[in-house]
């Protein structure tokens, strides 16, 4: 059975990584004032330089319904079967949208990750290795579910207008942003998007002890793969990040880029384990 991985461009993935692991995608969409284009063509760089000239927030769109049916049904022109990973129903319409376009096909299963970003990439490159070694669809599928509980998906981020403006965190937390210089932890639990620890100072001391910090929590991780995610970063702090992780004894460490949409909730100097 040819089984193709699917997932939605909130994975986060370049191109080099899509293609190693055969990882297919579909775009969410993206508003820039009058200017609407898909995740992807509208890049993080675009949507970060907009905001800091126009002083106006991005808004996305997900996949929906028809479009979802639309990308399922090209895939199974070559292929007997999909497994797809969604980004967390907590979050986003899209697991929705995609189960229910799922159900108009045969062999088409559909993972609710709980996650985002490169927290969906590890199971749809998990998902991928299966594939190789030949495991049926459903046992992929039924594998890829147990895994979900212990993705461990977390940020720092420099400011929280993206996330407050998304409904997605507190005046409060807005507040002791701007007045206090607080930059926050936020870690995927249950789906959604909570706030961990609170840090001050300088953005590289933050990003050290955010790495410290998680390693320190998740001490008894799947050493297979690890990544480094940011919308906007040095090359000196994401080089620290990975090093990070090598030390700590992961065979592949990547450092990725968020795209579009995570960048439209997540703004500029946002780094991730």
């Amino acid at each position: 059975m040819k089984i193709a991985v699917s997932a939605e461009s909130t994975i986060d993935l370049p191109k080099e990584l899509l293609e190693k692991y055969a990882i297919k995608t579909v775009p969410f969409m993206i508003t820039l004032g009058d200017m609407t284009a898909k995740d992807g063509d509208i890049t993080n760089d675009i949507i970060i330089s907009y905001v800091n000239e126009h002083k106006v927030l991005p808004k996305t769109s997900a996949v929906n319904e028809e479009q979802f049916a639309e990308h399922f049904g090209g895939l199974l022109k070559t292929y007997d079967g999909i497994i797809h990973f969604s980004l967390s129903k907590e979050m986003s319409s899209a697991y929705n949208n995609a189960v229910a376009a799922a159900g108009k096909y045969k062999n088409v299963y559909v993972v609710d990750t709980r996650s985002l970003s490169t927290g969906i990439a590890l199971l749809a490159i998990y998902a991928s290795k299966l594939v190789r070694e030949g495991v049926s669809l459903k046992e992929i599928y039924e594998k890829c579910v147990a895994r979900v509980p212990f993705v461990q998906a977390s940020f720092e981020l420099k400011r929280v207008d993206y996330l407050y403006k998304g409904g997605r965190c507190s005046m409060m937390a807005l507040l002791g942003a701007n007045i206090l210089r607080i930059r926050p932890q936020i870690i995927v639990k249950n789906g959604k998007m909570v706030s961990g620890k609170k840090y001050r100072g300088n953005y590289e001391h933050i990003v050290k002890c955010y790495c410290k910090d998680v390693l320190e929590e998740f001490d008894n991780p799947d050493l297979s793969v690890a990544f480094v995610t940011y919308t906007t970063a040095s090359d000196e702090i994401v080089g620290y990040a990975m090093q990070t992780l090598k030390d700590a004894g992961f065979n592949e460490v990547y450092a990725t880029r968020a795209g579009g949409t995570i960048t439209s909730h997540c703004g500029e100097d946002c780094v991730g384990f």
